[in-house]
């Protein structure tokens, strides 16, 4: 699974224990009596605070999950607020975050410079003259963050793991995904628009009339369409044989002249003699198209790509044009406070810095040992489950548990930090921070070109509200960010942290069997693992999950896309599972009292949907379904409990419930 995820808990939850030495039982708030539990569970415990949550109009949705990220923010704002004041010494980590942090502040300054920063890009651009310069242009760009027709990047080799090779993936278009460009219902042709005056806009605040700048804009988007048409969907991107194309260098640059692979390369600082080209069909697409396109024509998609990479960075009116178009994709209605902005940039570009600051402030080492104690038991749990599949062979079992043993913990943050002392950081130049900044960790992935893999490294930072599993190092990864209510409460009973954290913890050991994890053994390699008629059982299963996924319904006639969401779905399914199995190997998983009136059981389910407890403006629901992998938060409840037993007893579901289904149609994997 690519990093993806978790955020706010606008609900009300208190403690109802008061001794230091009793777990606290959190009360479960809001329950609509009137919904029966097994007609919609998510609706009987989120409905009424779904009915009445109000949606900050800076925000595209609330409550848990991503929107959790909404808070942490004001945490770190509050934090940058208060190293940006204080007299560090030059250099230290207070330093730079501080200092990046006012930088970004200083907005008069900021509109003062107007697009003076980006003048000199601009200008360079004018200036080419022919194929190779453009190339050689894109190449020296990439190496300060300003991309657009290469993504170039240093990571694993799939097939030999323990080595670092360069890679190259399909890119090139400024819509969310290729879709967007052939579809023609009214809020897919309303995105188009928002896009195309977008565009016509960046380049009227760079000195083109009106009509100048509105034909140009079009230009730009007939190159974006036709790179477009070369992308792969997002659902032949989970193919990931076939989105592995190892190459070498002589011959692609052989086949694709135009491009220049020898002199890119060289251009980017990569000195290798192969390459995986994750999506050929894209760059076989731009080699025609650099000669088929005229040069004019390319310098003004160049000229828009770098207008817009640098829009959220530049004077109000580019920051202005920006929120407008994305408005119109995400749904939010009003721009995000200056302060919130800057914390979501220091956080991204120089992250493991600030998350030093973070986790020193709001992660105590006790929650750290309770959680590596869930993640194991989460293990022990899985591996019975293993051993009772009735669908699989006794050698495909017996690889199964040696992966699973294998999976690499980590919680929290990182064991060694990452060095900025290359990174310049100076308070009045905001825009030079952020080249800098980008430059820097360009250098820091080179370093990385044809060397071992370091398994210490992590791919997020540790105040982010998420979980991912990283199928080319076999580990799962949770970061400090998500180990704070409503997923995990270090004084909280065991219903609530398994059926929390639990499910995310099951969630991310699952993606190591799902649809694509599956495909890596032990140690991270695409290689196969399974016997022929094991795998055809399990591919069965997944079509299972696929199938009754397309038939949720979110918006209208919109419809959750199964075979795009069918990994998440399948962690989620056997998510629950296992945290269900984990949580009996608690005492209190074998405890009958009730608290709150819900029993152990009642709880530990009611606890899964409070962790989606979450609302979003249509728009971004429409953007979500068509681009996130995930299913929407209803579905991340209701779907996997409709094949959980256990929920079946917990709430007497019976027959003639919207949610039941009959047992020989409830889907098992793991």
């Amino acid at each position: 699974m690519k990093n993806w995820l978790v955020f706010l808990l606008v609900w009300q939850v208190f403690t109802a224990c008061h001794t230091s030495t009793e777990k606290k039982f959190v009360d479960i708030r809001g329950i609509d009596s009137t919904i029966k539990p097994g007609d919609n569970f998510f609706l009987y415990v989120d409905g009424k605070w779904y009915d009445t949550a109000q949606i900050p109009p800076t925000q595209s949705g609330v409550g848990a999950y991503m929107f959790m990220n909404y808070p942490q923010r004001i945490r770190l704002q509050n934090i940058l607020d208060s190293v940006s004041k204080a007299n560090n010494p030059k250099g230290s980590i207070e330093q730079k975050v501080g200092d990046f942090y006012a930088s970004g502040m200083d907005t008069a300054t900021i509109n003062q410079r107007g697009y003076d920063p980006i003048q000199p890009v601009l200008i360079s651009i004018e200036g080419i003259k022919d194929i190779p310069a453009l190339m050689a242009f894109v190449a020296n760009q990439a190496k300060v963050g300003n991309t657009s027709i290469l993504d170039f990047s240093i990571a694993p080799d799939d097939k030999n793991s323990s080595i670092n090779i360069a890679h190259a993936y399909q890119t090139g278009i400024g819509l969310p995904d290729r879709d967007y460009y052939f579809k023609s219902d009214a809020s897919t042709i309303a995105i188009q628009q928002a896009y195309k005056k977008y565009l016509a806009t960046l380049f009227q605040l760079t000195g083109s009339s009106a009509a100048e700048a509105e034909k140009d804009a079009n230009i730009v988007y007939n190159i974006d369409q036709q790179l477009a048409a070369s992308h792969r969907t997002r659902i032949e991107l989970r193919d990931v044989t076939a989105n592995y194309n190892k190459m070498a260098v002589a011959k692609l640059n052989q086949e694709q002249p135009n491009i220049g692979w020898v002199k890119l390369l060289d251009n980017l600082g990569a000195k290798t003699d192969s390459i995986d080209v994750g999506q050929p069909a894209y760059y076989q697409q731009l080699n025609v198209l650099l000669t088929a396109i005229p040069l004019n024509n390319w310098k003004l998609y160049l000229k828009a790509k770098t207008i817009s990479n640098y829009s959220e960075v530049l004077s109000k009116p580019f920051v202005d044009a920006n929120f407008e178009y994305a408005k119109v994709v995400s749904g939010q209605s009003v721009q995000k406070p200056r302060g919130e902005m800057m914390a979501s940039m220091v956080d991204d570009k120089i992250g493991m810095a600030l998350g030093q600051l973070y986790v020193k402030k709001y992660f105590p080492e006790e929650a750290k040992k309770r959680m590596l104690e869930v993640v194991n038991n989460l293990q022990k749990a899985y591996a019975v489950r293993i051993d009772k599949l009735d669908w699989m062979s006794d050698s495909t079992k017996q690889k199964a548990k040696e992966k699973l043993w294998a999976i690499t913990k980590k919680i929290g943050y990182p064991d060694k930090w990452r060095d900025y002392s290359k990174v310049t950081i100076e308070r009045n130049k905001y825009f030079e921070n952020i080249v800098s900044a980008d430059a820097n960790n360009y250098q820091y992935q080179l370093a990385k070109l044809n060397k071992p893999v370091d398994k210490t490294e992590w791919f997020t930072t540790p105040s982010t509200v998420t979980a991912y599993n990283n199928p080319s190092a076999n580990e799962i990864v949770f970061p400090a960010g998500i180990l704070q209510p409503p997923y995990f409460d270090n004084d909280a009973d065991d219903a609530l942290n398994y059926g929390g954290i639990g499910m995310v913890i099951g969630h991310e050991i699952t993606h190591t069997f799902d649809d694509q994890g599956a495909q890596y053994d032990k140690d991270g390699n695409v290689r196969n693992w399974w016997t022929k008629d094991d795998y055809a059982k399990f591919k069965a299963k997944t079509q299972q999950v696929i199938d009754l996924y397309n038939t949720f319904t979110v918006l209208d006639t919109l419809h959750v896309k199964g075979a795009m969401t069918v990994g998440e779905n399948t962690a989620d399914i056997s998510g629950v599972a296992v945290a269900y199995d984990a949580f009996k190997l608690t005492k209190e998983g074998h405890d009958t009292a009730k608290l709150g009136g819900f029993t152990p059981d009642q709880r530990f389910f009611l606890s899964i949907a409070r962790i989606w407890r979450v609302k979003m403006k249509d728009a971004f629901l429409r953007l979500w379904i068509n681009n996130n992998p995930h299913s929407p938060p209803m579905w991340r409840v209701n779907g996997p409990l409709m094949n959980n037993a256990y929920f079946y007893e917990a709430f007497h579901v019976q027959p003639g419930d919207k949610m039941y289904l009959p047992e020989d149609k409830r889907i098992h994997i793991w």
